[in-house]
């Protein structure tokens, strides 16, 4: 846990290394020794930035990307594995929390995953985006609301969410409430679409003053030659727009803390006064003293969907002594009728 009132934090705006999973965590490496050498206490990378966001996906038909799906899928990454150890080594060398984005591969499955390292190099938390966009949908599986968490670091409470997560209020909300001092979020960067950068810094500016905490927050960028093998169409890559890169840094009262990096490879660093969290949250509190429960409140999930239950044996335990899932759904239902009727006895008051 921090116990220190300013940190120093950087997001890095890089290039991949395309469909090259050791190429790509060697750039992750180098990027925490420049870090290191600029005193940086937690660094945030893109998103799946090993071995690379699968734009191929977004500018190509279906049926034209099983040959770079498949090398995208066996350049992915095991957690935990060789990719992790490295990164958790360098982390701990340079006594830095790293946060990163990587195509997680599990079994013959990929999912979009953050990976947070404490300074010691301790892979602290793994969680899955839960809900794919688009065309990522036929690239990733879909996460649950068992990583939906914040967690304690060397530079205080970290919690991460990944690009159009931040279009879910609820799960942008769900880290609100464990009172996250440092929100990190990933965006691809370069998706080619005009305004996308804009709606970036739209999101996280809104994001660190509704909540009242910092953001940090990481894009991708592309090379021209990257470019001409991701979407071979030359009528479709003249209308792709460079400009939906935005790595920056934002304080609470939703300004940026330094210049953000909008066009090729670069670092943002700022210096982050924790103290500044106060000050934002003794006017606004969305989650304590600006906040109704009494009008409105939110129910999470937070049980890991599993494709095998073992059978209930009796006794409401299954064979490793967790409740089954009909015994966890059918009380979760019975809270949930709880809420329901104490609220209806609200409204009925009210309307008395």
């Amino acid at each position: 846990m921090n116990t220190r009132r300013t940190i120093r934090a950087a997001a890095v705006q890089l290039t991949p290394v395309l469909f090259d999973r050791d190429g790509s965590t060697q750039k992750v490496l180098d990027a925490i020794s420049d870090a290191q050498r600029q005193g940086v206490d937690l660094l945030v990378f893109p998103e799946t930035f090993i071995p690379s966001y699968p734009y191929f996906a977004n500018w190509q038909a279906p049926a034209r990307i099983g040959d770079q799906h498949l090398r995208h899928f066996e350049q992915s990454v095991d957690v935990p594995g060789p990719v992790t150890h490295a990164v958790g080594a360098a982390a701990a060398a340079a006594g830095m929390v790293v946060v990163l984005g990587i195509n997680e591969r599990d079994g013959g499955s990929l999912y979009n995953t953050q990976v947070v390292f404490d300074a010691d190099g301790s892979l602290i938390l793994k969680r899955r985006k839960v809900m794919p966009t688009y065309h990522e949908r036929m690239i990733w599986g879909w996460g649950d609301g068992s990583d939906l968490k914040v967690v304690d670091t060397a530079v205080g409470r970290v919690g991460p969410l990944i690009c159009w997560e931040h279009y879910m209020p609820l799960s942008r909300y769900a880290l609100m409430t464990q009172r996250e001092e440092i929100h990190c979020s990933h965006f691809p960067g370069y998706i080619g679409r005009e305004g996308f950068a804009d709606e970036v810094d739209v999101t996280i500016r809104h994001h660190a003053i509704e909540s009242g905490c910092f953001v940090v927050n990481a894009t991708g960028w592309l090379e021209a030659d990257q470019l001409t093998e991701l979407c071979p169409d030359p009528d479709l890559r003249e209308r792709l727009s460079p400009d939906s890169s935005f790595t920056a840094i934002v304080g609470p009262d939703g300004r940026h803390l330094a210049d953000p990096v909008t066009h090729g490879e670069g670092m943002v660093v700022a210096d982050l006064d924790l103290r500044d969290i106060a000050r934002r949250k003794l006017r606004m509190d969305s989650v304590g003293h600006y906040a109704r429960p009494d009008i409105a409140r939110m129910v999470i999930d937070p049980r890991p969907r599993r494709i095998v239950e073992h059978a209930d044996l009796g006794g409401g335990a299954t064979t490793n002594g967790q409740p089954s899932a009909a015994d966890a759904n059918h009380d979760l239902d019975s809270r949930l009728t709880a809420i329901e009727e104490t609220l209806q006895k609200l409204a009925d008051s009210a309307g008395a």
